[in-house]
């Protein structure tokens, strides 16, 4: 067909990636029209976020106006309050943590925005996202691979699309690194061309984020336990999780511990090697096994208080006796406000390392803290995903029941592609990493990878 004859919507955020993205479908000769959707309200009367989105559709509009292409705006606030906010609600007042943008593009972007662009005329829904995809010759099945410029690849953000949200999406900058978008965007003189690129999730903005959920969720004061390594010593689960894997490992491996982190650049780095064979021999666990192995470390330390005489005067006071488990060494406003692997805003001090999250009870509403990027209860090996919640982008591959498959896979935007195998039982799909993984925390997404394709993903449910 004639690229003039075909209509493409281009998703105009007043960013320059979706700029040049709108510029170059024009270049190439694409019937071309802009929308810019609002997602928030400011006026909403209980809810504040500082999104600047007027300042955003300004931006836009200008550059559509240079580019030479209509521009419209919609205001889908509704379907993202519904589709997205109040599922982030939920879900951390259950201690889990979201990804709203995989929800955005997902509930909104794909969907909602692309219902109003096809009325529109629309043929294609165009984003400024860095990936890219292709279509299997005679097939009708579409790949999505990771964007040329590894340091922008947002794969991770599309994991949830199905085939059909891919049949009508466009990535035009997919093959482009971030230094040549600006370029281009300088060289046409868009609008946008040094616009920085925006942070956090679009509707809170440059508010902080446990402040925005205050606005919701109540805070209710608890206290932060700090874990030691004698607990694991006599844990029954993490005995019996760390003799399984070492009786998984083939001959001549051993059981890792160390997580590698690099903090300078504050990104579990890769686990240096390409997908090769597991160093798991063959994995005949039970069901039930496997959601033992996927089940993290729960803590119910319990300190008793005594009474003691201090000073001249012999004032009788209470204290906490001392327990070789733990020690409390904080207050918090909300075990929902935190999450698994958190660093900041713990106001935990006197601690040699750095002190993290490790666990968050929100019944009991307590945060759990360990110290050091390798305490034992801040990584684990397996995790789990829920039948209903795992999710096929290319459902011709979709594993069956008593399936294990290698697959690279990420916990988490930017974390570099970690080995594991993935082993599918009527329970659900486990994920056994090669090397030990920080931070798995429940609501995040996993993602596999076969070589540059994403193949799936699934909510973590622990």
């Amino acid at each position: 067909m004639d690229k003039g004859k075909i209509k493409v919507c281009v998703g105009l955020s007043g960013g320059v990636d979706s700029s040049v993205a709108a510029y170059l479908l024009k270049q190439e000769g694409y019937d071309v029209f802009a929308m810019f959707m609002q997602n928030w309200h400011d006026a909403d009367p209980t809810l504040h976020g500082d999104c600047e989105w007027e300042e955003d559709r300004f931006v836009a509009e200008m550059v559509a106006r240079k580019i030479g292409i209509p521009f419209y705006f919609v205001d889908l606030s509704k379907q993202y309050r519904q589709r997205v906010v109040d599922y982030m609600f939920e879900e951390y007042s259950k201690g889990r943590t979201p990804n709203p943008d995989v929800l955005c593009n997902r509930e909104i972007k794909f969907d909602a925005f692309w219902e109003i662009a096809r009325k529109y005329g629309a043929h294609y829904v165009a984003t400024g996202h860095y990936c890219r995809k292709e279509e299997i010759p005679g097939t009708g099945i579409f790949r999505i691979l990771e964007g040329a410029d590894p340091n922008k690849d947002q794969t991770y953000f599309l994991c949830q699309l199905s085939q059909e949200q891919l049949s009508t999406a466009l990535f035009p900058i997919g093959n482009l690194v971030k230094p040549e978008v600006r370029r281009i965007a300088k060289e046409a003189d868009l609008p946008s061309a040094e616009k920085k690129d925006s942070q956090g999730i679009c509707f809170v903005g440059k508010v902080d984020l446990p402040t925005f959920l205050k606005q919701k969720l109540a805070s209710v004061e608890g206290d932060i336990v700090e874990v030691f390594d004698a607990y694991y010593a006599d844990n029954p689960l993490y005995q019996w999780q760390q003799g399984t894997l070492t009786g998984l490992l083939k001959p001549g491996n051993s059981l890792e511990r160390t997580v590698h982190y690099a903090p300078e650049e504050k990104i579990l780095t890769s686990d240096g090697e390409p997908l090769g064979e597991s160093p798991y021999g063959e994995i005949g666990l039970t069901d039930e096994d496997l959601d033992r192995l996927a089940t993290p470390v729960s803590y119910n330390i319990t300190f008793e208080t005594e009474t003691y005489r201090s000073g001249k005067k012999h004032i009788k006071k209470t204290r906490y006796k001392v327990n070789p488990y733990g020690v409390i060494v904080g207050r918090h406003e909300g075990a929902q406000f935190y999450t698994i692997g958190q660093r900041k805003g713990l106001g935990v001090g006197g601690h040699k390392d750095p002190v993290f999250v490790i666990a968050t009870d929100t019944e009991a509403n307590r945060v759990y803290v360990g110290e050091g990027h390798n305490h034992k209860g801040l990584s684990r090996f397996c995790l789990k995903i829920n039948p209903e919640e795992i999710h096929w982008i290319r459902t011709d591959l979709t594993m069956k029941p008593g399936e294990n498959r290698r697959y690279r896979v990420r916990i988490r935007y930017r974390q570099p592609l970690q080995s594991a195998t993935l082993i599918m039982r009527e329970s659900g799909l486990y994920i056994l990493f090669d090397h030990p993984q920080r931070g798995i925390s429940p609501g995040q997404f996993a993602v596999w990878y076969d070589g540059e394709e994403m193949l799936g993903s699934g909510v973590i449910s622990k």
